[in-house]
């Protein structure tokens, strides 16, 4: 149990909350997901917390702890089709169509794909379409399932974006989570500048709970967790984009060695021209004679597209510019010229800079921790 100094606000620990309110584990995590037991972040370790007042409420429910219980209950197919009175088959047909929507997935010991659905919304389905239940399915339905159509992933996929949103109000939290939902070419080609594209990375919500550990089944389940509909692609690239508008009027992405956005300017609603690369101290113009090796000195940063990338250094030395070398020929030094002092002062203003700012731009640390 925690308390908050400044608002006088107890919290507790999700096992101790999921204790309180008669829940087992994964029901607790399916009822924080879907919206039942309100959270709140705790310090900046990731982990978040459930106030006392919201356990006195769910507890102060006429139905509790019967209630709550029946609205996080998830059910596997034959489940399903037991409530409904009909046939797996049938069930997975509709399901396939997108008449139910699992509310998660796992893979069994022969990597197939075992979805869960919410025995509440099947009931509902139930009462709401009874006519699907029994005789023939329509004709529509039917040339869909010919078409080989499984609505299942897409479904979660959305299920899932929708408590990721409701998680947090930061605009970058946010843009981070539709972009989860993209392959990271596709995120590529929305988000153009590489520093933006490094923090909404840094944003990126965990993947669900129960994920394999095994690299070809979780290579199967980082599948079902993207989009692969040309429609759904499309979708979420516009959702990110707008998304991106959105975060970038409030604050713009952090770069190395300014506060903001390109120039350092930081202000907001500024738009990037191009590529929206920034103007970082490192594209400042550098004497001749430094070594190219003196860069190294200063903290890595994210790369920066090729065309910025400086030329790499000659295989021999430039000779001193008080002695040119004669045209034609190459000039032998004995030993390396010393580094400039503009070279010198440049990078002591680096390490300082870098040191003030904790190592990372605008000092912001990650601002939501994800359900």
């Amino acid at each position: 149990m925690a308390v908050d100094e400044g608002a006088r606000t107890v919290t507790v620990t999700p096992g101790r909350a999921a204790q309180e309110l008669e829940l087992r584990r994964d029901e607790f995590r399916l009822a924080v997901q879907l919206g039942l037991v309100r959270t709140v972040p705790a310090g900046e370790g990731g982990r978040r917390r459930v106030e006392r007042r919201e356990l006195d409420r769910l507890r102060a429910a006429p139905d509790f702890p019967a209630g709550l219980r029946e609205r996080v209950q998830a059910v596997g197919t034959a489940e399903a089709a037991a409530l409904l009175e009909i046939t797996p088959e049938r069930f997975t047909r509709l399901a396939r169509t997108g008449h139910v929507s699992p509310v998660r997935f796992s893979l069994n010991r022969y990597r197939a794909v075992v979805w869960t659905y919410l025995a509440e919304e099947v009931a509902e389905f139930g009462l709401m379409c009874p006519a699907l239940l029994t005789g023939r399915l329509p004709m529509e339905l039917r040339e869909r399932l010919a078409a080989h159509e499984d609505l299942r992933p897409r479904n979660w996929r959305a299920r899932r974006l929708g408590a990721l949103l409701r998680a947090t109000d930061d605009p970058w939290a946010q843009a981070a989570a539709m972009a989860s939902m993209l392959d990271p070419v596709q995120v590529a080609e929305v988000v153009d500048d590489p520093y933006e594209r490094a923090h909404l990375d840094r944003l990126r919500p965990p993947a669900p709970s129960g994920m394999p550990v095994q690299a070809a089944a979780r290579d199967l389940a980082e599948r079902l967790m993207r989009a692969d509909d040309p429609d759904e692609i499309l979708w979420h690239r516009l959702s990110l984009a707008l998304a991106l508008d959105e975060a970038r009027t409030e604050q713009p992405a952090p770069y190395p060695g300014g506060s903001g956005g390109p120039g350092g300017s930081g202000a907001a609603g500024e738009r990037w021209p191009g590529a929206g690369v920034p103007v970082p101290v490192l594209r400042q113009p550098v004497p001749t004679m430094a070594p190219v090796r003196a860069v190294l000195s200063v903290p890595p940063v994210p790369p920066t597209p090729p065309a910025l990338v400086p030329a790499p250094a000659p295989a021999s030395v430039p000779a001193p510019a008080s002695v040119p070398a004669p045209v034609g020929r190459r000039a032998v030094v004995d030993r390396q010229p010393s580094r400039p002092a503009a070279r010198t002062r440049l990078l002591d203003r680096l390490r300082r800079r870098r040191a003030a700012d904790g190592g990372r731009a605008g000092g912001r640390k990650r601002p939501v921790s994800w359900p």
